[in-house]
């Protein structure tokens, strides 16, 4: 029994949060129910969108077909036109699923597409997740929807979920960062973007600079694998047995009918999205035209958590990268949002330069970053990656190039660019796109889905993309001086010895931060 084994003299605050820990030591997760066990749907030939892509695979043996989700307008779009050409099923794997204008839009059409019989599973990571949501487990309720949480809080709301981190770090701390959604089968997305305003070119003060891939062919199956081992997983929990009062509650049909009333409201988008499956087809089948087709393939982590696992060891998508590293014979291109390397990967980095690799990278400026202290972890490693012999560029939140990356009339000039792509170039023949951050938490922690293209006219593109980014005008160039001190330059002989475009306040968050060794936790 969870008792304490003698009185404890305690007054006020201290009692109030010894009370509080005690509460969350003795929290448990309810058994987990294996009823809730499925499978992705495997017959795409049987609907619309399969049908549409049959004479496509035509002449394509073995490969499959790719399409860069360059702006947040395109891949916002590509999905919401999915949810409405699907017969089938959908499947959406996310760690964050915002209830701002466009997640709540796309929540909304799933809700008419489920309606319509489409099977929709929905796999959502907890961190991101407001326990007391009751909207979730209204749209569960529905009998064609299936909403599930990944590995858990014990206490799912209040500040009892955050002192789980306290008494269940090794197991809370391994999140599903990964990001997928299928629709019949037949067509996939991949990449970096969650679900909200922010990455799909519409928040009135920050967007971001991201990447997603649309999926054709024999990949879009590993895609629905990587679905089913994580939904089927034992850290994968039905949101009903999660929140079984709430399941009970009056209210959750008529709240479906409101959702269903306002399923067709577009306010607070900039392009009104197909909303029936004609639109949506004819959508969908003008980017199919323009499909690249080539070998690649598909990796993902393992979607098991255990609280006692050791985590030094790589992951699956954190060795694919060092293989197409130590394959490298010129040149690595490099885009993260959130950059750390550990004193492994300097080794490696020491390694590869040493071969007369050259390797760039692009991240976040402070002034750029979302997070400070994702920087300062950056900050903490960013003297050794340099003189490891990495080319270092930060990018400018007035970046030059967001007329070309934001797709929101009036934002550039007046809202800032962030970066939260992930994606790598190797001699400008393969490429690197998904969820994986170059980072120790995605190397060590979390778990990712990245796809691997052999394709020398989407690496030549992306290079191009990615060299574009690093120009003065949307990035800083990082240098050391003589006397080693860290130097930001641009364009018409401009520098700073400090972060530009930031204030003494946000610097000093930074460097305390930096002081800390918590680089794999960040």
């Amino acid at each position: 029994m969870c008792l304490p084994s003698r009185p404890l003299r305690l007054s006020g605050s201290s009692y109030l949060l010894v009370a509080a820990l005690f509460i969350q030591g003795c929290a448990q997760l309810p058994p987990l129910n294996a009823s809730s066990l499925s499978y992705a749907f495997d017959r795409p030939e049987e609907t619309r969108l399969g049908r549409e892509i049959q004479p496509h695979l035509q002449g394509q043996p073995g490969d499959s077909g790719f399409y860069i989700q360059d702006t947040g307008l395109q891949a916002f779009l590509q999905r919401a036109a999915l949810i409405e050409a699907a017969e089938q099923s959908i499947d959406a794997q996310y760690y964050i699923w915002n209830g701002d204008v466009s997640g709540t839009y796309l929540a909304r059409r799933l809700l008419v597409a489920a309606d319509r019989g489409v099977r929709v599973r929905l796999l959502l990571d907890d961190i991101n997740v407001d326990g007391g949501d009751t909207m979730l487990v209204a749209l569960d309720r529905h009998p064609n929807i299936e909403i599930a949480i990944y590995n858990p809080f014990a206490v799912r709301r209040g500040i009892g979920k955050w002192l789980g981190f306290l008494t269940d770090f090794q197991r809370l701390n391994q999140r599903m960062h990964n990001k997928t959604f299928v629709a019949d089968g037949a067509l996939g997305i991949m990449g970096g973007r969650n679900i909200g305003d922010e990455y799909f070119d519409l928040h009135p003060q920050v967007n971001f600079r991201d990447r997603d891939v649309l999926i054709a062919g024999p990949i879009v199956a590993d895609l629905s694998a990587n679905f089913d081992a994580f939904w089927n997983s034992a850290s994968s929990y039905p949101i009903n047995q999660l929140e079984p009062d709430a399941a009970q509650g009056q209210g959750l049909n008529a709240q479906l009918d409101q959702v269903r009333l306002a399923a067709s409201d577009t306010t607070g988008l900039t392009r009104v999205p197909p909303q029936n499956a004609t639109a949506a087809l004819e959508y969908m089948t003008q980017t199919l035209s323009v499909l690249i087709w080539a070998e690649g393939e598909l990796v993902f982590d393992s979607p098991l958590v255990n609280s006692q696992a050791a985590t030094d060891r790589p992951q699956r998508s954190a060795q694919a990268l060092h293989k197409l590293v130590e394959q490298a014979d010129k040149e690595i291109l490099v885009e993260s949002a959130y950059l750390i390397l550990g004193d492994d990967q300097l080794d490696i980095l020491k390694k590869t330069r040493a071969r007369g690799v050259r390797v760039l990278a692009l991240t976040n400026s402070l002034a750029s970053n979302d997070l400070t202290t994702n920087h300062a972890g950056y900050a903490r490693r960013r003297g050794a990656m340099l003189a490891s012999g990495l080319e270092l560029y930060e990018l400018r939140p007035d970046a030059a190039g967001c007329a070309n990356w934001i797709e929101m009339p009036g934002f550039c000039g007046q809202g800032a660019v962030g970066l939260h792509a992930k994606s790598a170039v190797f001699d400008r023949k393969t490429l690197y796109i998904g969820s994986f951050n170059i980072n120790l938490r995605s190397i060590y922690l979390n778990s990712e889905t990245v796809l691997v293209i052999h394709s020398p006219q989407l690496a030549v593109q992306l290079a191009q993309d990615i060299e574009a980014a690093m120009v003065p005008g949307n990035s800083w160039r990082v240098t050391r001086d003589a006397d080693g001190q860290l130097l930001w330059s641009a364009d018409e002989g401009q520098s700073w010895a400090h972060e530009p475009a930031t204030g003494f306040w946000r610097r000093f968050k930074s460097g305390l931060f930096s002081l800390l060794p918590m680089e794999k936790y960040l």
